[in-house]
C-alpha cells in the first residue's frame, strides 16, 4: 500500500452512461448495477484519462491509502474483457489515442528550407476537456489557456503567445463550464503552474472563460499570477 492519485467516483452524480469505460485503457472501470466502479485499485494509474469523458462530472483524483499500480494484473484485465493490451512505451492514459498525453519534441527555432515555421506546441492533447489534472506537462509550466477560437482570428499565435507554455483550449460557450472549474481547480491545486496568460476573444461570451478560471483559482487558493490577453475578431490585441 501507498498513498498515490487514484480515480474517485461519485455515486450520486453518475448516471451510468459508460462513456468512462472505453476511455479507461486499464480496463480499471466498469457499470456495475447502473453505476460506473473502480473495479480494483491496483489496475488505476491514477491519471484520470477518464475524467474528461464524464459528462456529470462524477471522476475526480484523490489522494488515498491505494495498492501499487501492477501492468501484470492489467494485462490479464484486459485479456478476461477480451480488449487489447496497453501500450507501455509511452505513458498510459486512455484508449483513444485523442487523450494519450504526449510531451513533443520541438523542432529548430529557425524556419526550415521551405520557409515553413516551426510548432511552438510542446504536449498533446490540448482540450481540456481531454487533460487530465496531473499531467505531467502541467508540472512547473507557464501555462496559457486559450478559447478556442483564438488562435484561427490571432496570426501569430504560435510565435507570441504559445512560445514555451503549455497549453490548455476551450469554449466557454459550448463546454461544460462547471466540469471545467473543477477539473482547473485540481489542476491550480496540485501547485506546479507557474504563471497563467489566458487569451479570449472580444465576444461577450468569451468572458466566461476568464470567470471560469477565476473561481477555479478561487477554489483552489493557489497563487498563480494571471495576465489576461483580449483579441479582436479582425486580429488585432485589444
Amino acid at each position: 500500500m501507498a498513498v498515490r492519485e487514484m480515480v474517485k467516483i461519485d455515486e450520486e452524480k453518475c448516471d451510468g452512461c459508460g462513456l468512462c469505460v472505453p476511455s479507461c485503457a486499464e480496463g480499471a472501470i466498469q457499470i456495475i448495477d447502473g453505476k460506473a466502479k473502480l473495479v480494483s485499485d491496483n489496475l488505476c494509474d491514477g491519471l484520470g484519462a477518464c475524467l474528461g469523458d464524464c459528462p456529470q462530472g462524477a471522476i475526480t483524483i484523490e489522494k488515498r491509502d491505494a495498492d501499487e499500480y501492477d501492468e501484470a494484473a492489467v494485462e490479464k484485465r484486459l485479456q478476461e474483457i477480451g480488449r487489447a493490451p496497453v501500450a507501455h512505451s509511452a505513458p498510459v492514459t486512455g484508449g483513444c489515442p485523442s487523450a494519450q498525453v504526449k510531451t513533443l519534441q520541438p523542432e529548430s527555432s529557425a524556419e526550415n528550407v521551405a520557409g515553413r515555421r516551426p510548432t511552438e506546441l510542446r504536449q498533446w492533447p490540448v482540450q481540456l476537456h481531454l487533460v487530465p489534472p496531473t499531467a505531467p506537462f502541467l508540472q512547473g509550466a507557464d501555462l496559457l489557456m486559450a478559447a478556442d477560437c483564438v488562435p484561427f482570428a490571432y496570426a501569430d499565435f504560435h510565435k507570441d503567445f504559445l512560445q514555451g507554455k503549455a497549453l490548455l483550449i476551450a469554449c466557454p460557450k459550448l463546454d461544460d463550464g462547471q466540469a471545467y472549474i473543477e477539473k482547473l481547480t485540481q489542476m491550480f491545486a496540485q501547485g506546479g503552474i507557474k504563471s497563467l496568460t489566458v487569451a479570449i476573444m472580444e465576444v461577450p461570451c468569451c468572458s466566461g472563460l476568464v470567470a471560469i478560471i477565476r473561481s477555479a483559482l478561487a477554489n483552489s487558493g493557489a497563487d498563480i499570477p494571471l495576465e489576461i490577453v483580449t483579441v479582436g475578431i479582425g486580429g488585432e490585441i485589444k
